[in-house]
């Protein structure tokens, strides 16, 4: 197939890595074109109705992957400008600087990365400015250094929540103010409803499209378009440079060359999409891509007290890192534990069918709702696989045993903080639990296909920036340090590689 036009830089994705390296390079004026398969998110009853979300599930992607046993499922991934980021809970925390050395777990230790935290702490704080977030210093006992404060205080406790803080204070936790890229003012003023898991409309969640794409178009040499699915790489006759790619649009398949493309399609498609586009897989000498998927051990905790009553609308500001480095007695560590977005009643509903609606609204009427976050290891055999245009994700997961035991000693916390109720459920594969790692970065093209700065080793001109470059996972939402690492990468492009491949002569 002919190439039918050009650009200097072609982004394959509108979420948090192809957004926020569109951001970072935009100044450059080198000509960038983003491509997104899904359209805008329009706003709707259905963007603030817990039931059409929930119950019905009107924003999930109507398509199926398969499991490792061959059972269909229906993925958590969203296909619209700004991808998962419209639904996500907007928690923008960093890694932990100990997550970027080797750390022993009860089921294994962490590779670590190629690189120290000091070496993305200042592109921390670059992704904290450029998403207004909101947060204070001073109250995580394992918060990492910063260079600046966040650029907004914090998102307030509502009064049932404040409550909540003083009962884990009682009991000799050290709960803190999650940093969240919400302006709750704006958010309220559309409904009075939780933002996590409640697609953002463009009313105030900082998100990829308000915040990293709405920087990048704010510049003429950057264009966007939606609607337009790649459908494979297309590598140069020697096999090195990605010479661009075949793209769908509007029925019409064409194809667009490119002197640098940027694949940020998410830690799954990114995969898939460079198994599907040669025999071999493109990046693949080392046979790892699609590799080393992790997704988040997790569960929903819920602790409830008849008592007292939550009325809280968001309730999503504090979590504890108590047991993050380590399990409280000196041992391996556990995790991350934070609140969920208010669980209401029609929520509730989509997990327990049967259950009727009014029993669940006097349930979550006295319940606080917790989000419990555990690393999940690298391992080789945890991968995404393709046959044809179908989607094999064979997630193994791995240090369960360490998620368990910090949904225990939650509950056992809990418990003494005066809730006598203390209920657990895990999530599952179909939620988008921080999907990652598929296309790795290290330091050894034997072992990860791209390097420190997200370029691949087989293909100078092809870079991956979404959640597929991370190493390990950590145990905190993720979103941040993919932001953080697409300004890196972008600001490292724009310093050594423009000119190298044709783009800014």
């Amino acid at each position: 197939m002919k190439i039918t036009e050009t650009t200097d830089v072609l982004v394959i994705g509108s979420g948090m890595g192809g957004a926020n390296f569109a951001a970072g390079l935009a100044p450059t004026g080198a000509k960038i074109v983003i491509l997104e398969r899904g359209q805008r998110l329009r706003d709707s009853e259905a963007a603030r109705d817990a039931r059409a979300i929930f119950q019905r599930g009107v924003f999930r992607p109507q398509e199926s992957w398969v499991d490792g046993a061959g059972k269909a499922f229906n993925p958590g991934n969203y296909y619209c400008v700004g991808g998962n980021t419209k639904l996500y809970g907007a928690v923008l925390i960093r890694y932990r600087a100990q997550d970027f050395a080797p750390i022993a777990h009860r089921d294994g230790t962490t590779p670590g990365w190629p690189f120290s935290y000091g070496e993305l702490e200042p592109w921390y704080t670059r992704a904290e400015q450029l998403y207004n977030v909101r947060g204070a210093l001073g109250d995580d006992s394992s918060e990492p250094f910063h260079s600046a404060p966040y650029p907004f205080g914090p998102v307030p406790d509502e009064p049932a929540i404040a409550a909540v803080r003083q009962r884990l204070k009682k009991i000799g936790l050290k709960p803190f103010t999650l940093p969240l890229g919400i302006d709750i003012e704006t958010w309220l003023k559309r409904a009075k409803t939780p933002w996590d898991a409640f697609p953002d409309a463009g009313h105030g969640k900082m998100d990829a499209e308000s915040c990293g794409l709405a920087c990048a178009l704010a510049h003429d040499n950057v264009a966007l378009r939606e609607g337009a699915q790649v459908k494979r790489l297309v590598v140069e006759p020697d096999g090195k440079r990605i010479a661009g790619v075949e793209v769908i649009q509007a029925g019409e398949r064409t194809m667009i060359g490119a002197g640098i493309v940027v694949l940020a399609a998410g830690a799954v498609n990114s995969a898939a999409l460079l198994l599907r586009s040669s025999q071999a897989g493109i990046a693949n000498r080392a046979d790892a891509v699609g590799r080393y998927f992790m997704n988040h051990n997790s569960s929903a905790v819920l602790a409830i007290d008849p008592r007292v009553v939550n009325n809280s609308i968001y309730q999503k500001t504090i979590g504890t890192n108590n047991f993050y480095l380590d399990d409280g007695h000196g041992g391996p560590p556990l995790g991350n534990i934070q609140l969920l977005g208010r669980v209401t009643a029609p929520i509730l509903k989509a997990n327990m069918p049967l259950a009727p609606e009014l029993a669940l609204g006097l349930m979550s009427r006295h319940a606080v709702d917790w989000y419990v976050m555990s690393e999940d290891l690298p391992g080789a055999e945890s991968r995404v696989t393709v046959d044809g245009a179908n989607i094999r994700l064979d997630w193994q997961r791995s240090n369960w045993t360490t998620h368990l035991a910090l949904v225990a000693t939650l509950k056992e916390r809990l418990r003494a903080a005066g809730y006598p109720i203390v209920l657990s459920k895990a999530f599952d594969r179909r939620t988008p639990s921080h999907q990652c790692g598929t296309v790795r970065i290290g330091l050894d093209p034997a072992t990860s296909p791209l390097d420190p700065f997200c370029r691949s080793f087989d293909h100078p001109n092809l870079f991956v920036v979404d959640a597929s470059f991370l190493p390990t996972s950590a145990a905190v939402n993720p979103s941040l340090t993919i932001a953080a690492q697409a300004l890196r990468v972008a600001d490292h492009v724009a310093r050594t590689d423009l000119r190298t491949h044709g783009v800014m002569r």
